[in-house]
């Protein structure tokens, strides 16, 4: 049986793509000439420090900041030239997922899927995602004020699920998360995966990029330095090569 993570669609051209992607700011270089491909049905972590140019990467793909050289492209879209579209096609989920307190994650997820420019969902479909996701039934009508991350994490999922996104970037996501929910939250991912998107994910966790990702990129100050394939190598050589490029 083939590994989920090396799940690809042929020949088709990558879902995201860095080409030459750089971003300056002021006399700082934040990514230098970053080269990259994430293609349907993959998940590519990228391993680094603070500083490391991995939040910098997801925010030039989702359009926040404006490449100072090169391109990111989603579905082979601009993002700079063509941001309304790119946007359609993503999905985000960050550290902290910002959900609408005072609604409830039904109605998050409802408000969400009408932004992503597919129209409206019947209501009980969306329930239906969100339940199969993983938000418990009793909690589909609570107010957001009351869920823990790892509940707005799955909120998150559903909207990239019920709006069709072909990519996915998530920076740090199991950050703070206990072992069980990001375990659960790992089982996610794999799910969306089997769905045919690309996953971007920027971690500090070593061992979750090797339990899920069929390639790892290293980066240090900026730079993407090595790219490693996952069914290569084991946890804790991934881990040495890891820790010998942050030494140098």
């Amino acid at each position: 049986m083939a590994d989920p993570r090396e799940r690809t669609q042929g020949d088709a051209p990558p879902v995201i793509e860095a080409a030459g992607l750089s971003c300056r700011y002021g006399d700082h270089l934040a990514l230098d000439r970053l080269d990259l491909t994430v293609n349907a049905g993959e998940i590519v972590c990228l391993l680094g420090a603070n500083g490391a140019g991995k939040t910098t990467t997801i925010q030039l793909f989702l359009g926040f900041l404006r490449p100072s050289a090169g391109a990111a492209r989603i579905g082979g879209v601009d993002v700079a030239a063509r941001p309304d579209e790119s946007r359609r096609r993503s999905a985000y989920i960050p550290e902290q997922v910002a959900l609408y307190d005072e609604l409830s994650g039904l109605e998050n997820l409802e408000y969400f899927t009408a932004l992503g420019g597919r129209g409206p969902r019947p209501r009980a479909e969306l329930a239906r995602i969100l339940v199969e996701i993983g938000l418990q039934e009793d909690a589909l009508h609570r107010r957001a004020a009351t869920y823990s991350k790892g509940m707005r994490q799955k909120v998150g999922i559903a909207i990239a699920r019920a709006r069709g996104a072909e990519a996915l970037f998530l920076d740090e996501p199991t950050s703070g998360l206990d072992p069980a929910a990001a375990n659960d939250l790992s089982a996610l991912l794999r799910e969306v995966q089997r769905g045919g998107a690309a996953i971007l994910m920027a971690t500090h966790d070593v061992f979750r990029a090797k339990e899920l990702a069929a390639r790892v990129g290293i980066m240090r100050r900026g730079r993407l330095l090595a790219v490693l394939r996952t069914e290569e190598i084991d946890a804790a050589g991934l881990e040495r090569i890891y820790l010998e490029h942050m030494s140098r």
